[in-house]
């Protein structure tokens, strides 16, 4: 049978474990998909290093949409990156007829769409495993192997380099700070890390899956997203002593009123496996009301784990090629016409738990007017910590847990707290989720 023909734009590490992977496990590939895979073409600015990974019988170019273009090519890989020039490579590619392979989380949660749409119109896959999560098979999970369940929530590690800073903050007592220089130094973390530790990059991928989860399109623009960059260890440390462990989640989950879409730091229960997911790992728990919890864990990054993934989205891709448009799995899990616009909730209306501490004089009545604001506001408290003070010292920590509320009214609480003569500056508030 004819091989299938792949051209592969960009070559940097992805693109190498590709090549790599490819290579090494053709026989098997080759058995599990019907047919050969091959990469035939290769573009990338830097053509040396694209002859070195490509060798001498694959045709290497400088000019991407030349790859796109070519009548020989059937399934076009697009490693780039970015939202620019990649949109419109993918967009050339699928005018052309190409089915697409993209690992690229930030095109597809901002652009989505629209690539679906024109996918549609030409009835061509655009397939995205390595989009989210790299080696963890999580986007068929949730489109295909959770399909007979009702998604509840799904909240996942889903960024490596923050998981790796805030495991060395909680073991090694260290600042924010000096384990961003340590992460850089390994390679964790890039020169300009503000994707990663503000939080973009895990709501591109969270806004990826709440679209597979519950049938509604992209909507990157409505996620909240907080980063770690803000985040104390001391706050790590109390976490530590109450029982929790603080990570940076993305979380969906669904609602009567609509869809919570959010990233930031939560405190989470030191016996939840997920909780227990150190270095650069990451790990993704979903809620189906038939399943229960299951949870998917694995290498998020790195040359062969998101090889891996974009090879499976290639064997698919085979699988299917002859298929009947109509009977392919649909790109986000729900037939097109079953898609529901619905709307995803601005985060005053999150519904959660709060840890908030709190530096207050260590003086009579201080801890009764706090709880009084809190009670005025519906909020019952689960857990406190009142630590006593240094001897000299007239100031204290007081650390409280509450039960669920929804955010707007904890705003407001905290607001009066802070108001108050014997509370001294900021309240911290982080976000609490039992899982």
């Amino acid at each position: 049978m004819k091989p299938i023909n792949v051209g592969l734009l960009g070559i940097g590490t992805v693109g190498g474990g590709v090549f790599a992977v490819l290579k090494r496990n053709a026989d098997e590939i080759t058995r599990r998909a019907g047919r050969e895979i091959r990469i035939t073409a290769v573009a990338d600015k830097d053509i040396e290093r694209a002859r070195r990974h490509a060798g001498g019988t694959v045709k290497v170019t400088d000019d991407a949409f030349s790859v796109t273009r070519d009548s020989d090519i059937d399934i076009v890989v697009e490693l780039i990156g970015g939202t620019a020039v990649a949109k419109d490579l993918v967009l050339s590619a699928i005018e052309n007829g190409k089915h697409v392979v993209t690992a690229n989380k930030a095109l597809l949660a901002v652009h989505g769409n629209e690539i679906f749409a024109a996918a549609r119109r030409r009835d061509v896959m655009v397939a995205f495993e390595a989009a989210v999560a790299g080696g963890i098979p999580i986007i068929k999970a949730l489109r295909e192997g959770l399909s007979a369940n009702r998604i509840e929530w799904v909240a996942g590690i889903i960024n490596g380099t923050t998981n790796f800073i805030l495991s060395e903050m909680r073991s090694k007592g260290l600042a924010f700070g000096e384990v961003l220089k340590e992460a850089q130094r390994l390679g964790y973390a890039e020169a300009d890390p503000t994707f990663d530790i503000e939080g973009v990059d895990a709501a591109h991928k969270a806004t990826i899956m709440s679209a597979i989860a519950f049938g509604i399109p992209m909507q990157f623009d409505k996620a909240h997203i907080e980063g770690i960059s803000k985040l104390e260890s001391v706050d790590i440390a109390y976490a530590e002593q109450l029982g929790y462990r603080i990570k940076l989640l993305g979380i969906a989950r669904k609602r009567q009123e609509g869809i919570e879409l959010r990233v930031h730091p939560a405190l989470v229960p030191a016996s939840r496996l997920i909780a227990n997911v150190e270095g650069a790992m990451n790990a993704v728990l979903v809620q189906g009301d038939a399943v229960g919890a299951t949870l998917y864990y694995g290498k998020g990054a790195g040359a062969e784990p998101t090889a891996s993934a974009v090879i499976a989205d290639l064997v698919d891709i085979t699988r299917l090629h002859t298929a009947d448009p109509e009977h392919r799995v649909p790109h986000l899990a729900f037939q097109p016409d079953q898609m529901r616009d619905v709307p995803v909730l601005p985060i005053g209306e999150t519904l959660t738990s709060y840890y908030l501490r709190m530096r207050v004089l260590d003086q009579p009545g201080v801890l009764a007017d706090i709880t009084r604001i809190l009670a005025d506001s519906q909020i019952s408290i689960d857990a406190m910590v009142q630590h006593e003070a240094d001897e000299g010292e007239s100031q204290t920590d007081i650390i409280l847990l509450t039960h669920q509320t929804i955010e707007k009214n904890a705003d407001a609480a905290i607001a009066r707290i802070e108001s108050l003569d014997s509370v001294l500056g900021k309240v911290t508030r982080l976000r609490l989720e039992e899982l």
